[in-house]
């Protein structure tokens, strides 16, 4: 395992994070938890692909604490939580996947190109149930 490559892309998870909060005006005291959120999300997807679980339960498993941790951060710092879902979900949303289908598309290898949608389809879909599965723990924990 590439220890350097994995703190690269963590960190670079990070400011894209931050970055997203600034282009979406999130409150200024957010970004760096928001970043914090997205990074460490990021992190425990990288560490479970690396070590072989399945690519769709890795980012479950990374939307979920995303998830649950914009939630803990939004009810601390008494901000709206989608600042820190939107966020946390950054570094997983499958924008290569889905362009690399687009160009399959485009040069006539539709098998190849399904192949990438439904892949991406899926991404998304686990990335959505991660977001849920936590909206559903976190209101099961804090009742009101």
């Amino acid at each position: 395992m590439d220890w350097g490559l994995m703190l690269r892309m963590t960190i670079g998870a990070f400011f894209g994070a931050l970055g997203f909060a600034w282009l979406v005006h999130a409150p200024r005291r957010s970004w760096f938890v928001s970043g914090l959120i997205a990074s460490f999300s990021f992190f425990l997807y990288w560490i479970l692909t690396t070590y072989g679980v399945a690519d769709p339960l890795a980012v479950f498993c990374g939307a979920l604490f995303g998830s649950l941790s914009g939630h803990l951060a939004a009810r601390m710092m008494r901000i709206i939580n989608t600042v820190f879902l939107m966020s946390a979900i950054v570094p997983t949303v499958p924008g290569l996947a889905l362009y690399r289908m687009m160009a399959a598309f485009g040069q006539g290898e539709t098998a190849q190109g399904a192949d990438l949608g439904i892949q991406a389809m899926i991404t998304i879909a686990m990335i959505a149930l991660g977001l849920m599965m936590g909206n559903f723990l976190d209101r099961l924990l804090h009742q009101r």
